[in-house]
């Protein structure tokens, strides 16, 4: 890195100058508070409709499953589609596309039309495959480059206080006058979204011509991209961070805390409450970590890389507090820990890619990288769904064998940080195996 560069990042913007002195991201930013909040909503509601039609755990887990594979099918189009054409302009029609598909959550009243919600879950998340790595691939081109982690690490605060906020409201709005409410308060959501991305003033330079291409030139695209990142080796390492922390501590463990909240530990109707308690306390968790960590690390990346490894530390010993579900503070403890950690692998990871990919294969690279975090969450969702249904391992004895297997992942990035060469940022490399 640099000198220029280095001292680019080490002067960091505060939160407050961010939001005051620069609109375009503040717009951004209230977009996400108000859609997020609805999105925390949606889920909570989603997971106890099913639960109470079903009473499944594979039917749970089968949720969790759509939620991640929708965006890993999508990614090969979605990052081309976030490279190539005006990013506001997607996220604005993610926004009211996903406003409409939400209220047909409202049709879904018995157990055998539960199918009905896989394929609406689908739909939604299968827009949202589109909207976030738009949305991380927009960051860079509306704040400057000393605001970049402030702006990432806000919205990541922001993402965890919406989770804690709407969690708990969603929770208790479940618990307390029933679950169709929250489909309805997540559409409107949407629509104030849209009308805050809209204010953006961004302007679009296409890289192409910009007309629709055609179906094997996005392929060609995607796979140039892919070229990209399996070519440079941090970069793939560091894309594979996300997936890695979902498939041993987080896809089965979105399918544990619903049996927890409706088996274990139930406050509300059908454990609504409690499940929101434990979204809730796993937001404040997510948004203090990496908002504690930065204040150590700034952006450097050094001190971003070795965070990371404590993250996954972190997120160990918070699943082995949970494990013997021993009381219902222990278990809020332990999910406030776990939470804490994978709040800092997300963010940091995060904040290496923004600094460390070039603009105009950006796209495919977050797209590439929530699609590995997504198959890794459906997986991890799929086997928790069906390890309670069909072995004899108990609910303590999963969260054992995940704390213990998450061993696996901190040892390879305690390698690559050892044994591996680091990438170089844009402005020192040009950007191989990328079609102009």
């Amino acid at each position: 890195m640099t000198d220029n560069k280095a001292t680019d990042f080490q002067r960091q913007a505060g939160y407050y100058e961010l939001v005051k002195g620069n609109r375009n991201y503040r717009s951004l930013w209230l977009g996400e508070i108000v859609s997020l909040f609805g999105d925390w909503f949606n889920l909570i509601a989603s997971a106890a409709l099913i639960s109470s039609l079903t009473g499944s755990g594979m039917a749970v887990g089968g949720l969790f499953v759509v939620r991640m594979l929708a965006p890993f099918l999508v990614s090969p189009i979605a990052g081309v589609v976030a490279d190539r054409f005006d990013r506001k302009k997607i996220l604005i029609f993610a926004d009211l596309s996903r406003m409409v598909i939400v209220l047909g959550f409202l049709l879904v009243r018995s157990a055998d039309q539960v199918w009905l919600l896989y394929v609406l879950t689908f739909l939604q998340l299968g827009i949202s495959g589109f909207f976030y790595p738009t949305r991380n691939s927009l960051l860079p081109e509306i704040v400057s480059r000393h605001e970049l982690g402030s702006a990432n690490a806000l919205s990541s605060a922001t993402w965890s206080v919406m989770l804690a906020l709407g969690a708990a409201v969603g929770g208790i709005v479940a618990g307390s006058w029933g679950i169709y409410p929250a489909f309805v308060i997540d559409s409107v959501t949407f629509l104030i979204s849209a009308l805050f991305i809209y204010q953006i003033a961004y302007r679009h330079a296409p890289q192409d011509d910009g007309k629709v291409r055609s179906m094997r030139a996005i392929n060609q695209d995607y796979v140039e991209g892919l070229r990209y990142s399996f070519s440079h080796h941090d970069i793939l390492a560091i894309s594979l961070q996300k997936g890695a922390w979902a498939l041993f501590l987080g896809g089965a463990f979105q399918v544990i805390q619903v049996v927890i909240a409706e088996k274990i530990f139930v406050i509300g109707e059908g454990g609504g409450t409690s499940l929101g308690l434990i979204y809730a306390i796993s937001g404040i968790g997510t948004g203090l970590g990496p908002i504690f960590a930065r204040y150590y690390s700034g952006d450097r990346d050094s001190p971003l890389r070795k965070f990371m490894a404590g993250a996954y530390a972190i997120g160990i010993t918070g699943t082995v507090i949970i494990a013997p579900l021993a009381t219902f503070p222990l278990v809020m403890l332990g999910s406030l820990l776990r939470s804490f950690g994978g709040g800092i692998n997300w963010v940091f990871s995060t904040q290496l890619l923004l600094q460390l990919t070039p603009d105009r294969v950006r796209g495919r690279v977050f797209s590439t990288e929530f699609a590995i975090f997504t198959l890794a969450n459906a997986l991890g969702a799929a086997f928790g769904g069906w390890a309670l249904d069909n072995t004899e391992l108990t609910l303590s004895g999963m969260l054992w064998a995940m704390a213990a297997l998450t061993l696996i992942p901190t040892a390879g990035w305690l390698a690559w940080m050892k044994f591996g060469k680091r990438q170089t940022p844009p402005s020192s490399q040009p950007v191989e195996g990328v079609a102009p």
